[in-house]
């Protein structure tokens, strides 16, 4: 019968004949066989179910097979064997792999066929043992799933005892392994089907034999938790917590959060995963167990651990709140505008508290801009009761995490702990084209200077391959020493104090060689007193070739002219100093009457020397000597004078010794902020006040040494040289005399794009500057002081010229506070000469026209030229450097960052002037190949860079090979493996405005 059965089967009969036929023999099925003969049918009909070419021959191997395993029942139990099956298992079917789902489905209908026989208890002690083999080999989730069919069908064949724990551990390894590679509808339908069939099979086996739940649950996490990036958890193990029993979330949260061998990257890490499951369709009551977990862990105060999963998670999450506040918004449901309402609150609890990602948070001002702000008490509130703060001084980092550059090839700049201020001045320093240009140029091989440490960061961030850079070295070098490590600073005083250190090093260094001109100039400590004795003596001889100032004359250095003149018997006194930014203070309101008769004790104690460095910090002719109480914010232009005393104390020096109260006079120009009807000023406002003249009357007048009394005076400043770069600070820390704290003025302030800088030049400036370089005081009336002033033959004395500058760079403080926020910085890459623009021309005419009462008019004509500029910016490449985060932008959103964000200010600006000729005219071209503009680098710099990138692939094997030792060290404790995360905090203080170190360097509420 067998031979018959295979001959049609083979045949080229037409099909319906050939069932006729199969149905004769199946129904042959009730005659007697013997033994052999039923063998030889037995095989058959298994080599058409293993190995049938087509559909049909393994149908009729199927219902042959089970009508004589039905009628012949002894012979099948015979044929069906231990040995049979155990072969089938281990070794497969002639061609066909033991690992095809075809042998699994033979043996599940084989035991259907001998269910009733006494042998099958033989087979189901040899499945138990093999079931338990086959997980451990790692199934497909197509192998698995049949595999639980035939267990949930014959639950004698699941493994018992301790080997039923070690079934459920190794099913959850083997479920931690699935991967689903097809995007088609059908595929992914066929593989959630396959997961939910295996994860069914873990819960009737917890429910049949409870001691198998835990150990189970402790191989979940075990799985999730693991920091082994080489094989990531499949999220079909997020399948399994629904079967959890929500009855146990309180003891199994308990065990977890109370485990000393759970660490903090572990649970960090399980965290991570758990969410990422939230958009699994089989992941039901995940959300429960995140949530329990969250507050699990603030109940026993792991703070660092909540704090780092929101970091990591944050960039995930923040993009979607859009499309979820649309999706809520057309439901039109109750609940689901109560529930935006809920939402709006914490998204402005976010960015008022987690404040410096402009970038991010703009589309989501915009989505929930129809839904009520809470009131900044009411988001204090909700902040003070649901805030996760770990120490009151320092908050935990977040994982490192090692990536490249981002796609805006950029490098950020790692936060050290609450570094932001140095950060992003560096940043704006390094986006200042020429200069970097300079600094890379140096030939400083053999010195161990600032600058040679500034010109190795410079290096690094243009050429490393790491996403930030980590600038200690530099940090500890240019820290100011009175800066206290880990604690917030004022960026702008950093800004000066580096400036004014590189300068004066400079001198120092062009002393030495000059005193030793047979020798390369080092940075030993050797003679440095007669040295900087040196260096002041060339200070003191003004300087009329470029060459002979510093590299931080060259490019930020200015001069501005300070003039007094007694209003009684109109004499003189002036003087032209350096200077290297402008503390621009914010213009009085229309309400303000008579600004110079303002009490002088409501303006902060100061020392005399620091008032006068903050409104005009200069390039002075002796090291600087700061205070650090004061140095950071002043609140107007200020010029201290010692009643009695003789003219040239009149002028800015480093005395540090603080004059009694009572004959202190200051000469006061008040920042009151605007009145909310008023419209928004522009730093060309606030450059015009800075410049305007000014009338010392009342508490402010002048002592005049001529008159010898108190006199009324006017005082007015021009600019006589203009820097390459021109630094901007707006004034914007005041002092609260009642309350003895410092304030910050959070107006807005328009930035132009094209700023126009007033320059009174002399028609013979080297031989006036040498005449203003001492201090004068004339008895003559104003036009015999004029007629002095002026060489032979000149009728002019002074012309004004607009000086064009285009925007590079602005420092954004984000806070309420100079002692806590964040800076952040928006900058782009511009040189001398954008030849687009052609500025210069237009500037030439605007100053012809304009009047000397106002040489920074809105009305200029640059206002449409501005315009224009605008349009064409939008389109150009700013960059966003917010610590390690680096983002492309545009000008648009700096424009409109205090609108949107009123605790995000802009603080210090760059701007760079429109020449004829480029920054490094002076560079020979031919010294070696120019990469994007930037000159070669020198073979010291570029070996380090070289060797710090083949450190940095290091790094990644060494991280890779770390975290596989870990997971094979791994036990089934609730903490496997994993480390510590005691890097140092990076964020920039735990109070008000947030900031840090972009989302892997921050201490952060979350809520």
């Amino acid at each position: 019968m067998d031979k018959i059965l295979e001959g049609l089967v083979c045949s080229s009969h037409p099909l319906p004949l050939k069932r006729v036929i199969v149905r004769k023999v199946v129904e042959s099925a009730e005659h007697w066989l013997d033994e052999a003969q039923c063998e030889a049918m037995f095989d058959l009909t298994t080599r058409l179910i293993l190995e049938g070419q087509d559909p049909f021959q393994r149908q009729v191997g199927h219902q042959v097979l089970e009508a004589y395993a039905r009628y012949h029942r002894p012979e099948f139990e015979s044929f069906f064997n231990k040995t049979f099956v155990l072969g089938l298992l281990q070794q497969g079917y002639n061609s066909l792999d033991r690992k095809d789902v075809a042998i699994l489905d033979y043996i599940h209908n084989g035991l259907k066929l001998i269910m009733s026989c006494p042998s099958v208890l033989d087979l189901f002690s040899l499945l138990q043992v093999e079931v338990l083999r086959m997980v451990c080999e790692r199934p497909e989730p197509q192998l698995c799933a049949r595999l639980s069919d035939l267990l949930t069908d014959f639950v004698q064949c699941i493994p018992k005892g301790k080997l039923s724990i070690t079934f459920c551990q190794q099913l959850v390894r083997t479920i931690g392994h699935f991967q689903c590679v097809s995007t088609q509808e059908k595929e992914l339908r066929e593989y959630v089907s396959q997961v939910t069939k295996v994860s069914n099979l873990l819960q009737n086996i917890w429910k049949a034999e409870p001691s198998t739940l835990l150990p189970s649950l402790q191989e979940v996490f075990a799985s999730i938790s693991s920091t082994d990036m080489s094989c990531e958890p499949s999220v079909a193990l997020a399948s399994l917590v629904q079967h959890i029993p929500l009855q146990m979330i309180t003891v199994l949260i308990k065990s977890l959060t109370t485990d000393p061998n759970v660490k903090d990257a572990s649970m960090t890490q399980a965290l991570c995963r758990m969410i990422d499951w939230l958009s699994w369709p089989l992941a039901q009551h995940v959300d429960t167990w995140v949530i329990a977990l969250l507050k699990g862990l603030a109940a026993v105060q792991k703070f660092t651990i909540l704090i780092d999963v929101t970091l990591l998670k944050i960039e995930l999450i923040v993009p979607h709140i859009v499309n979820l506040v649309h999706s809520f918004k057309s439901d039109g449901l109750p609940s689901s505008t109560a529930f935006l309402v809920q939402l709006t609150e914490l998204i402005h609890c976010m960015m008022y508290h987690y404040s410096g990602f402009p970038d991010l948070y703009e589309p989501i001002l915009e989505a929930v801009k129809d839904f009520p702000k809470p009131s900044e008490e009411k988001i204090k509130l909700i902040l003070s009761q649901s805030a996760w703060t770990s120490q009151p001084n320092a908050l935990a980092s977040c994982l490192s995490r090692l990536s490249g550059k981002s796609e805006t090839g950029k490098t950020g700049l790692i936060n050290l702990g609450n570094t932001c201020y140095m950060n992003s001045v560096i940043q704006a320093l390094f986006m200042a084209t020429d200069f970097r240009r300079q600094v890379l140029s140096l030939n400083l091989n053999g010195c161990n200077s600032l600058m040679k440490k500034l010109q190795h960061l410079f290096a690094f961030l243009a050429h490393t391959q790491r996403e930030a850079y980590a600038p200690r070295i530099f940090f500890e070098a240019s820290r100011p020493p009175w800066f206290t490590p880990r604690s917030q600073q004022d960026c702008s005083e950093y800004l000066r104090f580096l400036l004014d250190r590189l300068h004066e090093e400079e001198k120092i260094l062009r002393a030495q060689s000059s005193h030793k001109p047979s020798e390369s100039p080092t940075c030993s400590e050797a003679s440095l007193q007669d040295i900087a004795s040196k260096a002041a003596t060339l200070t003191e001889t003004p300087r009329t070739n470029d060459s002979e100032k510093t590299l931080i004359e060259r490019m930020f250095g200015g001069k501005l002219r300070t003039h007094i003149c007694c209003l009684n018997c109109r004499s003189t006194s002036q003087k032209v100093e350096a200077f290297t930014d402008l503390s621009l203070a914010f213009c009085p309101s229309s309400s303000t009457e008579d600004l110079s008769l303002q009490d002088p004790s409501s303006l902060p104690s100061a020392q005399e020397g620091d008032l006068m460095r903050a409104c005009v910090p200069g390039l002075s002719e002796e090291p600087i000597v700061y205070n650090p109480s004061t140095a950071a914010f002043v609140c107007d232009s200020v010029v201290n004078e010692t009643a009695g005393s003789p003219p040239d104390e009149f002028f800015c020096t480093d005395n540090t010794s603080v004059p009694n109260e009572s004959t202190k006079i200051l000469v006061n120009k008040d920042v009151p902020q605007k009145s909310g009807g008023e419209s928004t000023p522009s730093v060309t406002d606030l450059l015009n006040y800075f410049l305007a003249p000014e009338i010392l009357t009342g508490d402010n007048q002048y002592y005049c040494e001529n008159c010898a009394s108190l006199q009324n005076a006017e005082k007015t400043m021009q600019i006589t040289e203009e820097p390459e770069y021109l630094i901007l600070t707006l004034l914007r820390f005041s002092y609260d005399q009642k309350y003895h704290v410092r304030r910050k003025i959070l107006d807005n302030v328009s930035l132009p794009l094209v700023l126009e800088l007033p320059v009174k030049r002399t028609t013979s400036f080297s031989s006036l500057s040498e005449r203003l370089s001492v201090d004068v005081d004339f008895n003559d009336i104003s036009e015999n002081l004029a007629k002095k002033l002026k060489p032979s033959g000149t009728e002019e004395a002074f012309f004004p010229k607009l000086v064009p500058y285009l925007l590079s760079s602005v420092v954004v403080h984000s806070g309420i506070s100079s002692e806590s926020g964040h800076y952040y910085s928006y900058a782009r890459n511009i040189t001398g000469t954008e030849t687009s623009y052609q500025m210069s021309c237009q500037a030439e005419t605007l100053a012809l026209a304009t009047s000397q009462s106002n040489l920074l008019g809105r009305d200029s004509p640059t206002a449409f030229i501005e315009q224009d500029l605008e349009n064409k910016e939008m389109s150009k490449e700013w960059f966003l450097f917010n610590d390690s985060r680096v983002t492309f932008t545009s000008f648009q959103s700096v424009q409109k960052i205090t609108s949107r964000f009123p605790k995000d200010t802009a603080y210090v600006l760059l701007y760079k002037k429109q020449n004829s000729t480029s920054g490094l005219s002076d560079n020979n071209p031919n010294s070696g190949l120019w990469v994007n503009g930037d000159p070669p680098l020198q073979k010291e710099l570029m070996d380090a860079i070289t060797k710090d990138n083949k450190l940095y692939l290091q790094e990644q094997e060494l991280n890779a090979r770390a975290r596989a030792l870990q997971a094979a060290s791994a036990s089934c404790s609730f903490r496997p493996n994993g480390f510590d995360d005691n890097d140092p905090p990076g964020s920039c203080g735990p109070t008000g405005g947030g900031g840090g170190g972009g989302f892997n360097t921050v201490g952060r509420l979350v809520f």
